[in-house]
């Protein structure tokens, strides 16, 4: 049934018949029970498939078969998917078409077979995992909050082939499953089931029982069907092409062209419900293969790799695992205190928000309880947990009673003394075990720690602003900072649904020290004659989520100042910033927090903001305008990448993986280009230097403060250039790349 061949078989393969149990609990009935023993958690690779296959070809000769139940080791396992490491390492789209076809059979054996097949699924049921369950008669998921099943694949910059782009589409219409396959969701139980995506909801306990039942007949889900939508726009030409049109035109504005799977995977839905099962399986491996071996499929797997190895830095050393926190205390109930112990509330953390302020407390809870009300009637909470995470904030107006708190995070002004008092007056209320975290942007975590008995228990946990939406915390580590202390910050970062990556403890640390340069560039190429909406465009279509300018408007112009100011302080004038911001600055003027910035924010009925009016009188040069959009593109650009291979040699973070993963997740650096040092590796080291130095020559750029500084190559690229080496090529450590790069140079 399947071509054994075809599929990529890891080292470490066992022996054939180990992955698949054939259990047969009664008469007419079989239990197909996928628990592979070479892996933690099953997925979907060479010797699975082997195994399912033989099972399903042995057990289609038992006449006697009524009914076939598919299931994981437990209620909560299932499998993870399709292997993404022997995807990555696909080069050649033949390979990959050969791999889908190969797959193919397998699935088309089950959806045909003339037993009742029944997927019993629960946990993450994620791609290929969910592919499977639509080729089954009927899918029985766990009502469990660890279930999550969908057809992430466009999040890795290729789509469902293995039946995903036309059976979803068959099974709950065309407009839904475009909108499922598109945003690349992952469905709670309740909210696939609502949509039709599975059949039934069991108890955890209940799950294998009530698959049973349905396979022998005992029970009979009632499916949704679609009735006269089915014929009225699933099958009617004028409807699809009019979804397909509005639908295109949506992605290409979002996406820019830049994710090659979106459009594909819409031709596919559109043409499935006229298409027969042998030709929709046959158009998802050709428009599978190009998209494997592109750079955006390559660029999203390295991001989705980062992300899954940021999750083992909260599990510590064994014998060293991190504490369960369970309860907490914020200080400071302004926009980040608020929002992170609403997080904590949120995630079943008891937390108390301390503040001098009864109006900030107070505005604090009504941004919590609308915020959970929101959840909660977009189901993504239940009503229990609605009350529940309102009665897990509390606020006080002083900093007492603090003893039994497993975490105190310090969210006050930035200004060191005044964080070094707060610290002190905790340390007299906390226990000894207390882990103490400040979340400060752009202050010495040692600096805050120095007057502390045991500093070993401060750390930094630097939230970005949104708290609820941004996705990355920076762990700083401390020079006293105990393998403990950054361990459980970690573990709590990932608690909170956050990605942590631990960094070194400098000035800006590494997000706002490789964002600074970029925003410098960007408001003096607009005093220098760009126009503002041209200049954010530019960046927006390279694939930034919004432009430097209007990111500053939503920073804060008194904010952005400070964080400036630091870093020149620190780094000299290589930092050194343009004047603009101040002479912009005015009470009523520091961006979407007072209505005006570069953009005028004061209409809430305008989608996006315009540009100010008086914008001109800021503009005192003219050689911006000299310059092609390519060209203000590169000066932003090729500041921050410059920036973060100087941070990569000092070891901010310990590999290219990690800091391509905080520009992604703290930056929003184009994820299509996997993070700085990817997309450095696809210009290549050489023509970089070459373009630093070009930049650096410049009139204007010799003309200002700290001149050339900021442009002169950081040292590991030159190395780099010399014997034409990339960030990717092999795992090297900065220090190791650059002792090497330079006594090459020096050799040459």
């Amino acid at each position: 049934m399947i071509d054994l061949k075809a599929l990529p078989f890891p080292p470490d393969a066992p022996p054939q018949g180990t992955c698949v149990r054939v259990e047969r609990p009664e008469a007419g009935l079989a239990v197909l029970v996928l628990d592979p023993p070479h892996r933690k958690v099953a997925i979907f690779d060479g010797p699975l498939l082997r195994d399912l296959s033989a099972a399903i070809d042995s057990l289609e000769k038992d006449a006697t078969l009524k009914g076939v139940v598919i299931t994981g080791r437990s209620p909560l396992e299932f499998v993870a998917g399709a292997d993404v490491r022997a995807i990555e390492a696909v080069e050649d789209p033949r390979v990959l078409e050969e791999i889908v076809r190969a797959v193919h059979p397998l699935l088309l054996a089950i959806e045909r077979w003339n037993a009742v097949v029944v997927a019993a699924v629960g946990g993450a049921v994620p791609g290929g995992a969910y592919e499977l369950c639509l080729a089954c008669d009927f899918i029985v998921a766990a009502d469990d909050l660890k279930t999550r099943i969908g057809l992430p694949e466009t999040r890795l910059g290729i789509l469902p082939a293995w039946g995903g782009a036309h059976r979803l589409p068959r099974r709950i219409g065309v407009p839904d499953a475009l909108a499922a396959i598109l945003k690349g969701t992952l469905y709670p139980a309740q909210a696939a089931w609502r949509k039709g995506m599975i059949d039934r909801l069991a108890k955890p306990e209940n799950l294998l029982r009530v698959a049973r039942n349905i396979a022998m007949g005992r029970e009979t889900p009632r499916r949704r069907t679609r009735g006269l939508k089915k014929w009225l726009v699933d099958r009617n030409p004028l409807a699809i092409a009019l979804i397909g049109s509005q639908v295109r035109k949506q992605v290409m504005r979002e996406s820019r062209g830049h994710y090659p799977a979106l459009p594909a995977v819409i031709d596919l839905v559109l043409e499935a419900p006229s298409m027969t099962m042998e030709q929709s399986m046959e158009r998802e491996a050709k428009a599978a293969a190009p998209l494997v071996v592109g750079p955006t499929c390559k660029s999203l797997i390295s991001i989705f790799f980062a992300s899954e190895e940021a999750k083992k830095l909260g599990r510590g050393q064994p014998g060293t695992e991190p504490r369960t926190i369970r309860r907490a205390a914020v200080i400071g109930a302004g926009v980040m205190g608020g929002g992170i112990a609403s997080l904590l509330a949120k995630n079943g953390i008891a937390v108390r928000l301390i503040d001098v302020s009864q109006e900030m407390l107070d505005k604090a809870v009504h941004e919590h309880r609308a915020d959970l009300r929101k959840s909660l009637e977009q189901r993504h909470l239940q009503a229990h947990e609605h009350e529940a995470a309102i009665d897990r904030l509390e606020t006080s107006l002083s900093i007492n009673g603090l003893k039994h708190v497993d975490v105190v995070i310090e969210a006050v002004a930035e200004k060191l003394e005044v964080k070094k008092s707060v610290f002190a007056e905790v340390a007299r209320q906390v226990g000894p075990d207390a882990l103490l975290a400040t979340n400060t942007s752009s202050l010495s975590v040692e600096a805050i720690a120095s007057s502390m008995t045991h500093p070993e228990r401060v750390v930094g946990m630097h939230f970005f602003n949104p708290v609820k939406k941004m996705p990355l915390v920076e762990v700083i580590r401390g020079r006293h900072s105990s393998e403990r202390s950054v361990t459980e910050t970690a573990a709590l970062a990932l608690r909170l649904g956050k990605t942590p990556v631990v960094v070194k403890d400098v000035a800006g640390f590494l997000v706002n020290r490789v964002l600074g340069p970029y925003l410098d560039e960007a408001v003096r190429l607009f005093a220098g004659g760009a126009g503002a909406l041209a200049l954010d465009q530019a960046m927006v279509e390279f694939g930034m989520p919004m432009g430097p300018l209007l990111l500053l408007d939503e920073v804060g112009f008194d904010i952005a100042a400070h964080a400036a100011a630091s870093l020149e302080a620190a780094y000299g004038e290589r930092m050194a910033t343009h004047a603009l911001l101040k002479s912009l600055s005015a009470p009523d003027r520091l961006g979407r927090k007072t209505g005006r910035g570069f953009f005028d924010h004061s209409s809430a009925r305008k989608r996006k903001p315009e540009p100010c009016g008086d914008l001109h009188k800021f503009q005192s040069e003219s050689f911006a305008s000299a310059l092609s959009r390519e060209q203000w593109v590169e000066r932003m650009v090729l500041s921050m990448l410059n920036e973060a291979v100087r941070c990569l040699e000092e070891g901010v973070v310990s590999s290219p993986q990690w800091l391509d993963l905080a520009a992604v997740f703290g930056t929003g650096f184009a994820p299509f280009r996997g993070g700085l040092l990817r997309y450095a590796d696809s210009i290549g080291a050489r023509a970089i230097v070459e373009k630093l130095e070009a930049i650096a020559r410049s009139s204007d750029v010799c003309a200002r403060r700290g001149g050339p500084l900021r442009f002169q190559p950081a040292a590991l690229l030159v190395a780099m250039a010399v014997d034409g080496r990339r960030f990717y090529s092999k795992a090297v450590s900065a220090p190791e790349r650059l002792r090497e790069g330079v006594a090459t140079a020096q050799t040459v």
